[in-house]
C-alpha cells in the first residue's frame, strides 16, 4: 500500500496549516494515525464500513445523472404546488454535508433553492429566542433551503464548546419536538440528514484540506481542537439524536465515508420523501440500507 506524505505543509500566512498534521503526528490514537498512513487514496479506514473501497466514478456518475433530472423536476413540482422543502445537513466537521449540498444544488435554480450556512450570532441574536434567526431562513412557497448546519448546533456543537449552559441546551431539546412539529404542520417537507464519518477518515480529509492551497481556507480554530475532543462530540451527537429522532421528524443518517455512496443517499432520501408529478422511482433507485437508516447504525 502507498503511505501517505505526512510531511508538514508550510504554514505561509494561513492559519492552522500545520497544526492538522501536528495532531496526526503527536496527538492522534495510534491506530488512526497507522490507518491514514497505510492506507491507498481509495481505501475505506473504518473497519466496519460495509465496503473496503469508494463507489467507482463510472457508477457515480450514471446514477448522479439520474437523481440531477429528478432534482430538476421536484423542484418544478414544488414551485407548481406551492410546496415548501427543507433539508437539514448536519455531522461532523469534515463529513461531507458542503460537498453533498453542492451536489444537490447544482442544477437548481437558484432563485427558489438556496443555501443557509449561518456564522455565529450577534450579539443581538445571541439575546433572541434561539430559534428565531433559523425561522428567518425558512422556505416561501416553491422555494427549497438547504440548511448547512442548522438548529442542531445548540445539540452538538455549543454543547462540546462550551458555548451554551446547559439550562440553554435542556430548553432546547423542551422546544424542540413543538418545533419542528409546526413546521411540519405548517406544511413544510423537514428531511433531517446526519452524516457520520470514522475518526481516522474524518482526519484523513483534513489533512487533505491542510494541504491544498484552494481548500485551507475551510480549516478553523473549531476544526483543530474538535479533533482533540471526538469522545466528547460522539456522546452529544448520540444524546442529540435519540431526543430528536421522532415520528414527525426522523433522522436519516448516512455513513459517510465514502462521499459517493453519500451524495446518492442524500439526494435519494430527499427525492422519495416529496411529490411530485412525474416521479421517477426506478431512476430514483433504492436507497443503499447498507449506509443509509435510521439513528441505530450511527457510528460515533
Amino acid at each position: 500500500m502507498a503511505k501517505n506524505d505526512a510531511t508538514t505543509p508550510d504554514p505561509g500566512t494561513i492559519p492552522f496549516v500545520g497544526d492538522i498534521t501536528r495532531f496526526l503526528n503527536e496527538e492522534a490514537p495510534a491506530h488512526v494515525r497507522k490507518a491514514i498512513e497505510q492506507a491507498d487514496k481509495d481505501d475505506m479506514l473504518s473497519q466496519d464500513f460495509p465496503y473496503d473501497e469508494e463507489m467507482s466514478g463510472k457508477d457515480y456518475d450514471h446514477h448522479m445523472e439520474k437523481l440531477q433530472i429528478e432534482l430538476v423536476k421536484m423542484q418544478y413540482g414544488l414551485r407548481a404546488a406551492g410546496g415548501r422543502l427543507t433539508v437539514l445537513f448536519e455531522g461532523r466537521d469534515a463529513a461531507g454535508k458542503g460537498g453533498a449540498i453542492e451536489r444537490m444544488r447544482e442544477n437548481l435554480n437558484p432563485r427558489n433553492a438556496y443555501i443557509v450556512a449561518l456564522p455565529k450570532p450577534s450579539e443581538r441574536e445571541a439575546t433572541q429566542w434561539y430559534f428565531q434567526r433559523y425561522v428567518d431562513w425558512l422556505p416561501a412557497a416553491g422555494e427549497v433551503a438547504l440548511f448547512d448546519r442548522s438548529w442542531y448546533n445548540r445539540g452538538v456543537v455549543e454543547k462540546v464548546f462550551g458555548f451554551c449552559t446547559d439550562a440553554q441546551r435542556k430548553l432546547f431539546f423542551r422546544q424542540l419536538p413543538d418545533f419542528e412539529k409546526m413546521l411540519a404542520e405548517e406544511g413544510i417537507t423537514l428531511v433531517k440528514l446526519w452524516l457520520s464519518v470514522g475518526r481516522a477518515e474524518q482526519l484523513r480529509r483534513f489533512l487533505a484540506r491542510e494541504r491544498d492551497p484552494l481548500k485551507q481556507w475551510k480549516l478553523s480554530w473549531i476544526d483543530v481542537e474538535g479533533l482533540k475532543k471526538w469522545d466528547a462530540y460522539s456522546e452529544a451527537i448520540a444524546e442529540t439524536l435519540a431526543k430528536s429522532h421522532t415520528k414527525t421528524a426522523p433522522w436519516t443518517v448516512l455513513r459517510a465515508d465514502d462521499k459517493k455512496r453519500a451524495r446518492i443517499a442524500a439526494i435519494q432520501t430527499v427525492l422519495h420523501a416529496v411529490d411530485y408529478a412525474g416521479k421517477d422511482k426506478a431512476a430514483i433507485g433504492k436507497v443503499d440500507a447498507k449506509i443509509c437508516a435510521g439513528p441505530d447504525i450511527l457510528n460515533v
